[in-house]
């Protein structure tokens, strides 16, 4: 659509043009309505970790004027810290499984990276997500960008990034509904659980389907312009570089779940392990139910990093389940810090890393007079 030869009052350049025959009302809410989809991410990041961290403090707050003294020094005498390190250990397993599930396409592919590339990628999407919330796409840029700079073609480490994404949401949902049948057979599952099953549901497909459906009637104008409006014309227009064959593979499919789940009960594994540090003897489907869920929860939750959704979801599950709430809050907390904390130390330094090599990269090329083909949204293949 041509916006004219001059631009609309009120319209900023770059941005799709507006009907003519909108009435002004209806354009400045399609504007303010725009703006909202796509204000400055830092300031939706500052605000996502603002309403997470007020949660979290809530949480704490009602755990410490719902506790008992006698119960907490009960908890400290039986606590054992050296379990910690076998949850350390239970953490840094799962990066190892994070990097299987991104070297398998990248093997069928004939474009296998060292292990130890792929787990210092893991380490920058994970700090990348939890640092720019951003459903994701920011630590999938960043560990495209990875991939390209490591000589990966571009639809090979597109097909790479949509196979984890897959792979990722069958997982999760195994998961949940695993933990949903243990709640059940224990006599712990309620109304409220299958509610939010159905809600994990329809968040879990709406972003997949409204791709596909952008993708599909893309062709169409008023589609185009919702496109460019979520700003996700280029993603949208990558789909045609990806190799379907390879993303549709029963047998791939197959072995990059297989560490998806992996990663699921290692996490939860942590939480148990918690639990035992802190002095709580739980079984491991307590744990494990309990992480799911507090999992599907931040995940529809409206903060994006789920912070405070996931620890107050956590500590109400343990508690309903039969653990001591102090012991559920001591639990949660240690589990967020080792899965959401302190991959942010080595999280920066890397990204660091890997943000100067593709400077470098670039600098150089630039030197001998050959032009880089640019990474991530506009990257081009390089084959």
């Amino acid at each position: 659509m041509n916006a004219g030869p001059s631009t609309p009052r009120g319209q900023h350049d770059g941005e799709p043009p507006l009907p003519q025959a909108a009435s002004p009302i209806a354009q400045r809410a399609a504007r303010a309505f725009r703006r909202a989809l796509t204000g400055d991410a830092r300031r939706r990041g500052q605000a996502a970790w603002a309403v997470g961290l007020l949660c979290l403090l809530v949480l704490v707050l009602v755990v410490v004027r719902a506790s008992s003294l006698e119960r907490s020094l009960a908890l400290a005498r039986a606590a054992r810290p050296g379990w910690l390190l076998i949850a350390l250990a239970a953490q840094a397993a799962t990066y190892v499984s994070a990097a299987l599930v991104w070297r398998q396409p990248l093997r069928d592919s004939g474009y296998a990276l060292p292990m130890r590339v792929l787990v210092r990628l893991g380490i920058v999407k994970v700090f990348t997500d939890q640092a720019l919330p951003s459903a994701g796409l920011g630590g999938s840029l960043m560990a495209i960008r990875g991939l390209l700079r490591h000589g990966v073609p571009r639809p090979v480490a597109l097909t790479a990034l949509l196979t984890s994404l897959v792979s990722r949401d069958i997982a999760f949902l195994i998961v949940v509904f695993g933990s949903a049948a243990l709640l059940w057979l224990h006599h712990a599952a309620g109304t409220a659980l299958f509610v939010g099953i159905a809600v994990f549901l329809l968040a879990l497909l709406l972003v997949p389907a409204l791709l596909i459906a952008l993708h599909k009637w893309n062709h169409d104008p008023h589609v185009a312009l919702l496109g460019k409006w979520l700003h996700l014309s280029r993603l949208i227009e990558s789909f045609s570089d990806i190799q379907p064959e390879l993303l549709l593979n029963r047998r791939l499919l197959v072995r990059t779940v297989a560490p998806q789940l992996a990663i699921f009960l290692l996490d939860a594994g942590t939480l148990w392990l918690a639990l035992g540090a802190v002095g709580a003897r739980t079984p491991f489907w307590v744990a494990f139910a309990s992480f799911a869920v507090a999992s599907m929860v931040a995940t529809i939750g409206p903060v994006p990093v789920g912070l405070g959704t996931f620890e107050a979801a956590s500590v109400g599950m343990l508690r309903l389940l039969g653990a001591p709430i102090e012991a559920a809050l001591a639990a949660t907390l240690l589990l967020r810090g080792l899965t959401f904390w302190l991959p942010m130390l080595p999280g920066v330094w890397l990204a660091h890393i890997e943000l100067r090599a593709g400077q470098r990269k670039t600098t150089a090329a630039a030197e001998a007079g050959v032009t880089v083909p640019p990474q991530g949204d506009d990257a081009r293949s390089n084959d």
